[in-house]
């Protein structure tokens, strides 16, 4: 059933400027021709929300942030007042055809907030609205960001090609709400548009004669298309976002749902994702295979979520509550294939896992609550799901009859519906509503099919709160009560043992889900006091909450911003492969250590989950960085990461794999089988002024990783200051993109004993004052037996390699030096200014695997240009035998090298100048097809923002 839409007038009502908006509209809607109807019934009874938050502090120097969109002083003005504080308003009304990125502060950290005028397309054809979308425009949010819509017409397109990238965090989600929900005023459903996604993703509503597809999207202009050959294609990431009292019904059945997904791909990243209060159906899919993970669907006045024409994605931790005080509502699931040809492929069939849902006493003759409905021919995998509700609630499990014979009916009965590990609770009597056909005879009894699947159960007593989470004795965490769909379905899901959305002790809705502790408008009062599992200790600067972490973390914890944190010695996340535990850290929060023995370290099978921003990085620092004194190498620990990922270093005989990492104490151990393993996420974390050595070759690196998998995320990541290595790998596979390593007093980059992984945008830059430095990379497989498996071979494009003039008898300022058999595949090199060699590959007694490999073309450099006094040192024997002409191996017998006469040739500042051919990586998943060689360019600067020691 579908809703009439708003009420125009009550989203204008309060000047007179506005009323002059709601003639124009009026006028234009009636130029439109038919009857549009600007009427609506809403139900109120989702509630308001409230703002009472200190204002911060206003900004006193003029902001030189070119912000997007165009400032409107009309809506500042109002939007501040209602606030309390500064707010600038811009309005973004044109189509987003360039990158773009939308800021929650301004420079002098004043708030932006952005108001949607009409249909807001990112990317898109002009030129031809049914024409595969062209363009690759990003559209990226920052956490914190809030957006705003002020009619029904006020929506956001991402069409084809085009990617959203609105990341928010546990502590600052992405809010996109109406313009009554920023300035306090009576909220509803329908006050704004919502969200469209299109993508290249199959429905089976495309051409079956292999043209090109481009179907019309519902409730948004033409040119809105979506559909094509590519299930895995890539939207970009929505996660930490929040949509409040969107939908909008431009006619039946073309309407705005609060997120629509048309043809998204299984390559978008979805998580953490809230629907609040929308018009029409909260998520709904048009084909393609989007896959979410921890959903809230509240207070949706039709189908919490819907998908149709060929959908084939997968939903894990699923929480869907009708809205309070029997509000609005239809049903948590509504589910299609193709209404008039029902086995039309591809058939509509997604994998659910983890869901609640709760109804409420909404019942009218047009519509109810009600639970799931499976028609028009869908087929579903659904496990570990709870269905409940109260008294007046509608059936919690349908599927659909027809008139003498059912599409939907004969896939339950051929097992393409699955129903296993779930729970039927609703206290209407009507758990189950028959599959019957036109004459009344019933083509399936949905109670028998139900119960004859051992691992369901109907229940009267779930023992779970107003909030869906069980308590310590509920059926639906009892031992054995879920099924692990990680190892029986699909790897795309967590590892669980537990019915419904929760597991009894973790609430992943709380802090930043509207209802739960977060999603309001304006940034919630900060909690005062050190989080549980913490110690407050004296503030470390005179002023800010200060709080102590020491021993083992074996709950999952999260450092807010607000506080400052002291390490206390050695510090675990989680035991090894036991009592594990995610460690969680806000955008913009600082860790410090006292001494070398203050370290952090992430044990096997323990996360962490580090996620900063541009504008506010997470950074791990010294004591005397916190309290102004002077800042040096070696003054803290620094961060120790364990996977399990190989390591030739393992044991052969196929036993298990503990291998003690360097520099921390007995029993901090990694290894494993496990390439994909995943570790977490640091995203634009800063580590300065540590690094310690306990002994000769037992050092603690700025950042170790101990055969860490490529499943963990490493993105914008700077080494700085620290008194040995940047980073150095031991085995492992995991990937990095966008490293700055500067004044690091060993190697920036070391690997060993079987590293396999990839990285792109490296700027290393030894100290400017010519201080302690050694070489850029250190690279090594293993000393005894050099050609050992699986053998170090990672890949590394548009590094650029700044040395600097020390020259000591014990060691100097270099380039790349690759020995003891590792591989490499080098690619898009600056090298320059080093004191020693730019390339060296080691020699040996009488040959060298290293040589080689080489030779072989195993290990390969090219598009790289080298600016050193010696730009080569060449591979020799123990009797000064040339075992390698290494000038020669790199400029004629790799492709696209070259030598420059000094850095200035080739560098303007940490910028390439150099105009060499950066290599295609055209058909990579890792590496993008860079337009220049070296780590970054004046036109991209990556580094800006969130960088120290680049001045």
């Amino acid at each position: 059933m579908k809703l009439n839409s708003i009420k125009l007038n009550s989203l204008f009502k309060h000047n007179t400027t506005n009323a002059a908006i709601v003639a124009a509209l009026s006028i234009g809607l009636a130029a439109c021709g038919g009857d549009i109807n600007l009427a609506s019934d809403v139900d109120n009874s989702v509630g308001d929300t409230v703002i009472n938050n200190p204002a911060p502090t206003t900004p006193t120097t003029p902001d030189a942030t070119v912000l997007a969109g165009k400032s409107n002083s009309a809506l500042s003005t109002q939007v501040s007042a209602a606030m309390g504080f500064d707010v600038q308003v811009q309005v973004l009304d044109t189509k987003i055809s360039q990158n773009t990125t939308l800021v929650a502060k301004d420079s002098n950290g004043k708030p932006v907030m952005y108001a949607i005028s009409g249909g807001l397309e990112v990317g898109g054809s002009s030129a031809n609205k049914q024409a595969r979308n062209v363009g690759d425009v990003v559209l990226t949010i920052e956490p914190g960001t809030v957006l705003f819509g002020q009619s029904g017409n006020d929506y956001l397109v991402v069409h084809r090609d085009a990617q959203i990238m609105a990341e928010g965090t546990k502590a600052q989600p992405i809010i996109m709400t109406s313009l009554q929900d920023v300035k306090g005023e009576a909220t509803d459903a329908g006050q704004w548009g919502g969200v469209v996604i299109l993508g290249n993703a199959p429905s089976n509503k495309c051409p079956t004669d292999g043209s090109d597809c481009a179907l019309q999207v519902e409730g948004v202009a033409e040119g809105a298309v979506f559909g094509g050959t590519d299930f895995e294609d890539n939207s970009g990431v929505l996660k930490y976002v929040v949509v409040k009292y969107a939908g909008y019904e431009i006619a039946p059945d073309n309407e705005l749902n609060g997120i629509t997904f048309g043809g998204v791909g299984s390559g978008t990243t979805l998580d953490y994702i809230q629907v609040h209060s929308n018009a029409d159906d909260g998520v709904e899919f048009f084909g393609g295979a989007a896959s979410i993970k921890h959903l809230v669907l509240t207070a949706n006045q039709d189908d919490s979520v819907d998908w149709d024409n060929g959908y084939k994605g997968k939903l894990q931790h699923i929480y869907i509550e009708h809205a309070k005080n029997a509000g609005i509502a239809n049903r948590a699931i509504e589910a299609d294939n193709d209404g008039s040809n029902p086995a039309k492929e591809p058939q509509s069939n997604p994998t659910l896992s983890n869901m609640t849902i709760i109804g409420n006493n909404f019942n009218t003759a047009d519509k109810d609550s009600e639970g799931i409905y499976l028609r028009e021919g869908t087929a579903a995998k659904i496990f570990n799901t709870v269905v409940t509700g109260p008294s007046e609630m509608g059936e919690c499990l349908e599927f659909e009859g027809g008139d003498t014979a059912s599409v939907t009916v004969d896939n339950a009965n051929s097992g393409k519906i699955v129903i296993q590990n779930s729970v039927m609770a609703c206290s209407n009597g009507e758990n189950f509503k028959d599959s019957k056909a036109a004459d009344g005879s019933v083509l399936l009894d949905l109670a028998a099919w139900f119960t004859a699947e051992p691992s369901n159960s109907i229940s009267t007593s779930l023992l779970i709160n107003e909030s869906g989470v069980p308590d310590a004795n509920s059926p639906l965490i009892a031992a054995g009560a879920g099924q692990d769909v990680a190892s029986t379905q699909d790897a795309f899901f967590d590892t669980v043992d537990y019915i419904g959305a929760f597991d009894g002790s973790n609430d992943w809705r709380q802090g930043w889900a509207f209802g739960f502790g977060g999603g309001i408008v304006t940034a919630q009062a900060e909690v005062e006091g050190c989080p549980t599992g913490t110690t407050s200790i004296t503030p470390a600067d005179g002023t800010t909450t200060t709080c102590e972490i020491s021993g083992k973390i074996t709950s999952d914890l999260t450092l807010t911003s607000n506080n400052l944190y002291a390490l206390n010695g050695p510090v675990f996340v989680g035991e090894d492969k036991a009592n594990s535990a995610t460690l969680s850290i806000e955008a913009g929060t600082t860790i410090f250590g006292r001494s070398g023995g203050d370290y952090l370290v992430v044990s096997r099978d323990s996360k962490i989950e580090a996620l900063g921003s541009n504008t506010a990085p997470i950074t791990f620092t010294s004591s005397e960085d916190i309290t102004g004194e002077e800042t040096g190498h070696g003054q803290w620990g620094g961060i120790v990461i364990l996977g399990n990922a190989q390591s030739n270093k393992c044991p052969s005989d196929g036993s298990d794999c503990a291998l003690q990492v360097e520099g921390v104490e007995e029993g901090a151990v990694f290894g494993g089988t496990n390439d994909e393993d995943n570790s977490g996420t640091l995203r634009y974390v800063v580590v300065k002024h540590a690094g310690y050595e306990i002994a000769p070759d037992n050092e603690l690196n700025g950042v170790t990783f101990g055969g860490v998998g490529s499943g963990t995320k490493v993105e914008y990541l700077q080494v700085h200051e620290n008194a040995d290595d940047g980073v150095e790998f031991f085995g492992g596979t995991v990937n990095l993109k966008y490293v700055v390593l500067t004044a690091n007093q060993d190697d920036s980059v070391d690997w060993d004993n079987g590293y396999r992984g990839n990285m792109q945008y490296v700027l290393v830059k030894h100290d400017a004052n010519d201080g302690a430095a050694n070489r850029a990379i250190e690279a090594d497989n293993d000393g005894s037996t050099p050609n050992k498996q699986p053998q170090s071979n990672p890949t590394i494009a548009n590094m650029t390699i700044i040395g600097n003039a020390f020259d000591t008898a014990d060691k100097d300022s270099e380039g790349v030096y690759l020995r003891e058999g590792t591989k490499a595949q080098l690619h898009n090199f600056v090298v320059t200014n080093a004191a020693g060699e730019c390339f060296e590959i080691e020699g040996g007694d009488t040959s060298s695997i290293t040589v080689d490999q080489a030779v072989a073309g195993d290990t390969v450099i090219s598009h790289s240009v080298f600016a050193c006094s010696e730009n080569f040192k060449n591979s020799k024997a123990s009797d000064g035998s040339v075992l390698l002409d290494t000038q020669d191996w790199v400029l004629n017998q790799n492709t696209d090298n070259s030598t420059a006469v000094d850095m200035n040739a080739v560098l303007n500042g940490v910028f390439t100048i150099d105009t060499t051919t950066a290599k295609d990586f055209t058909g990579s998943d890792f590496f993008d097809n860079a337009n220049h060689i070296g780590a970054v360019t004046e036109s991209n600067d990556w580094t800006a923002g969130w960088t120290v020691g680049l001045e």
